[in-house]
């Protein structure tokens, strides 16, 4: 690959030389410490200069020694002092033009400009011919005027000034114009959306990234108003941070596009000669891993806060039991008085049943997504569900979701969906009918709603029904099942809603929407630089029936990758020998592979965090069945 490289960079350069040696003129650039870059032919012919003038390298004060010793420009008495103040015009790299005759009795004009990247380029013409016109026309002055004549040569000189002119400002638009290329491909390579709107409204600059940042919107917005580009909803949630940035002062907003649900942050700021300037960024995932974030700190707080309590009163619940017992066993005990110890132990195990709740809020739970059948997860709740509800009441339950498998912890959703149905048979009572839906939204989310035909959510209910140890059941409730629902749901990066439908209660349930890795057999790169890891996790993905191949950095697995197209999977740690990393390589893969993450890394670091958002990420340790989990089955591919 090198050497092809190498090949079509000579081909180029000598492609080059040869167009610049058509030219009738003698050319030279240099760079900015004075050094030879290029030169054609007529260069080195029109100076009479030894090879090693012209070739690449050479140093701009050894031409002009040369030169001067050699009497190119007439009489010198201190040729380093001539060199040197050469040296120094050069340096200042200012624009010119000049004509002057040689020593072998030849005009020449020399045009300069510089580079915007520093050095010059400078062009060498003979005008001998064009001077011999002039010296005609002066010896025939006595036909002309004086004043015709001082025209006419102040016009050829004017024009030639002119021409270089031209020249300058050519090559300066040439210039600006590659500017603006490269400006304009860095900003449409961002993964961002950046635009301008002038003072009305009117998009005057876009980098074509709107539809990859807010789905569904075209991208040749230049000409249309903001409203237009964005649609009425969407213009809505950010009207007022643009007319704050048309007073002048900067503004940061953060919205839901409703039709693709995904979140949105958009930066607004000033241009001071009118308008504004935009960023818009698609934060869903960041979104997703902040909830989920958020809601570990939460629970370790409470955790903090709830395990002294609980294991006071636990003790205190010990003490109670055991005395009630010795109670229970004393002689002649009154039947009454067995009554109230057989309440008083009911209570006291209650008790201890709700420290179990409470350990199960505030206590870690380690989230399992697996590759799962969505189908399959809804036939597995029917049956599950369909023994707990009264004989009078109707369970429907619809799928619209993908037949694709997903990521998700099938028990953390099964509990909490179980949590939904339980709760709404038992505000409908003995008759009634609830309906499960399952879709996905955008491809940003997994969703499930669940409605009922009862009395819906009171106004308390709609306000506090997430609070721990809120119910609506008296006695009967703990108050903990709709709290723990929404506690796992946001721990997963997910959301959870109530809110009251046409009929009765309606519950909207969302988790990420995480495609699972397409079930296959062939030869899997792993990257690990651990040698005792590796050799066991490659004993495990034989025993799934792949073949491995090892490397140890991200630098090496990129070549492997280069070399043998036959990989079907990538499976790498996220820290790695070297400076690159495990993210680094899964960005240089991009989606064409499947590809997983490994690490032992705790969850809320940063390092995890981002390699969430690009791949599946197994905790060390794992067995080969966490391994194989993260693969779709087999039966759910043939399904």
């Amino acid at each position: 690959m090198q050497i092809d490289e190498e090949l079509a960079i000579a081909q180029t350069r000598e492609m080059t030389n040869a167009g610049l040696n058509l030219i009738a003129q003698a050319l030279t650039i240099y760079d900015s410490a004075l050094n030879l870059v290029i030169s054609n032919a007529p260069f080195q012919q029109m100076f009479n200069l030894p090879e090693s003038l012209v070739t690449p390298g050479a140093p701009f004060e050894d031409t002009i020694r040369h030169l001067a010793s050699r009497g190119e420009y007439g009489p010198v008495d201190d040729i380093d002092a001539f060199v040197t103040e050469r040296i120094d015009q050069a340096l200042a790299f200012q624009p010119h033009y000049m004509e002057r005759t040689r020593a072998n009795g030849r005009t020449i004009s020399v045009e300069g400009s510089p580079l915007p990247q520093g050095g010059w380029v400078t062009v060498y013409t003979d005008i001998t011919a064009t001077k011999a016109q002039e010296a005609l026309l002066s010896a025939r002055s006595d036909a002309l005027s004086d004043q015709v004549l001082a025209h006419s040569e102040q016009l050829a000189a004017t024009n030639r000034e002119l021409a270089a002119m031209i020249t300058t400002l050519e090559e300066t638009k040439r210039q600006l114009t590659a500017s603006e290329a490269r400006t304009r491909l860095t900003t449409e390579m961002m993964p961002a959306h950046i635009a301008h709107v002038d003072t009305e409204g009117r998009y005057t600059f876009s980098n074509r990234k709107l539809s990859s940042v807010i789905p569904g919107r075209q991208n040749d917005i230049v000409g249309l108003h903001i409203r237009t580009a964005l649609g009425q909803s969407a213009y809505g949630r950010i009207e007022t941070a643009l007319a704050t940035a048309f007073d002048g002062k900067p503004s940061v907003i953060e919205f839901t596009d409703a039709p693709s649900a995904r979140r949105i942050r958009a930066a607004f700021t000033p241009d001071t000669a009118g308008g504004a300037y935009i960023l818009s960024m698609d934060i869903t995932e960041e979104t997703q891993t902040r909830e989920a974030l958020q809601q570990t700190r939460k629970r370790e707080t409470a955790a903090q806060m709830i395990s002294g309590l609980a294991h006071d009163f636990s003790n205190l619940l010990t003490i109670i039991l055991g005395m009630q017992s010795r109670i229970s066993r004393l002689p002649a005990l009154p039947d009454e008085a067995r009554d109230l110890v057989k309440g008083t132990l009911a209570a006291a195990r209650r008790g201890g049943t709700l420290l179990s709740s409470i350990a199960d809020v505030t206590g870690p739970r380690a989230l399992r997504p697996t590759a799962t059948d969505p189908a399959g997860l809804l036939n597995d709740l029917a049956l599950l569900a369909s023994p707990a509800l009264p004989s009078g009441m109707q369970l429907e339950i619809y799928n619209d979701a993908p037949e694709e498998a997903v990521l998700l912890d099938k028990g953390m959703i099964t509990d909490c969906l179980l949590n939904l149905i339980l709760n709404a048979r038992d505000a409908c009572g003995a008759t009634g009918r609830i309906t499960l839906t399952q879709r996905a939204v955008g491809g940003t989310w997994m969703e499930w709603t669940l409605e009922d035909d009862g009395p819906g959510f009171s106004v308390t209910a709609l306000e506090r029904g997430i609070d721990p140890f809120f119910t609506t059941k008296g006695s009967e409730g703990s108050g903990l099942g709709l709290s723990m629902v929404y506690d796992m749901t946001k721990s997963a990066g997910g959301d959870l809603r109530l809110r009251n439908g046409e009929t009765g209660a309606c519950v909207i349930l969302r988790l990420p929407y995480r495609i699972a890795l397409a079930a296959t057999t062939g030869l899997v790169l792993l990257v690990e630089d651990d040698g005792d890891i590796r050799t066991a996790v490659r004993d495990m993905l034989m025993g799934l029936g792949h073949s491995v191949i090892e490397a140890t950095s991200a630098d090496e697995a990129t070549a492997l990758l280069a070399d043998l197209p036959d990989i079907a999977m990538v499976l790498s740690d996220i820290q790695l020998v070297g400076e690159a990393t495990g993210l680094d390589l899964v960005q240089r893969i991009g989606t064409r592979l499947p590809r997983l993450l490994m690490t032992s890394l705790p969850p809320d670091h940063a390092l995890f965090r981002a390699g969430q958002k690009l791949a599946p990420v197994l905790r060390k340790p794992f067995t080969a069945e966490d391994l194989a989990a993260l693969i779709t089955p087999t039966q759910v591919a043939a399904e």
